[in-house]
């Protein structure tokens, strides 16, 4: 009987012992930045975009600027990083997405959003890439000035989660 238990128990140990040690770890920050990345340089993203908002550069830069910042282990330098991301925004529209039946009226708009990001990686140049990146968020009714600034952050938000992930966690 006691051998029994021991028995359970040391298989019961090892079998714990054997599922700890096989597997893969994944982690959601720092993504695959290769080994030797320590710095990134971030430029100002200019506003090209036909249809201008006034704050969109300094609010898209910024926040590329903090999801890298909060996403990774990478400082942040003003020159000669080993990253740099630059580029324009390219397009700030707001269009109808869904007309309102009887009429002629739009039911739901679409802001969108579109950056062209050029993306230079000193350590691994092979993961250069230069692209636009579009999102859009929808709303209903006229879009009012504290509206446009919230789904504006949304918008950013997406962008800089996809442009995170094109440039680091290979997406």
């Amino acid at each position: 009987m006691l051998s029994r238990r021991i028995l359970y128990t040391l298989l019961t140990t090892t079998f714990l012992f054997i599922m700890n040690s096989c597997g893969v770890k994944y982690g959601f920050t720092g993504g695959s930045i290769p080994e030797g990345m320590k710095t990134v340089n971030i430029q100002y993203f200019e506003n090209i975009a036909p249809l201008v908002y006034p704050t969109l550069s300094q609010n898209f830069t910024e926040a590329l600027k903090e999801r890298i910042r909060n996403q990774s282990r990478l400082s942040q330098v003003n020159q000669d990083g080993d990253a740099t991301f630059e580029g324009f925004i390219t397009d700030y529209t707001i269009s109808p997405a869904a007309v309102e039946a009887g009429t002629d009226r739009a039911a739901m708009n679409r802001l969108t959003i579109t950056i062209k990001v050029s993306y230079h990686n000193k350590i691994n140049p092979k993961d250069d890439f230069e692209q636009p990146f579009t999102r859009f968020k929808e709303f209903a009714g006229n879009l009012q000035s504290a509206q446009e600034e919230s789904l504006g952050k949304e918008v950013i938000q997406m962008l800089t989660e996809d442009i995170y992930n094109k440039a680091f966690a290979n997406w």
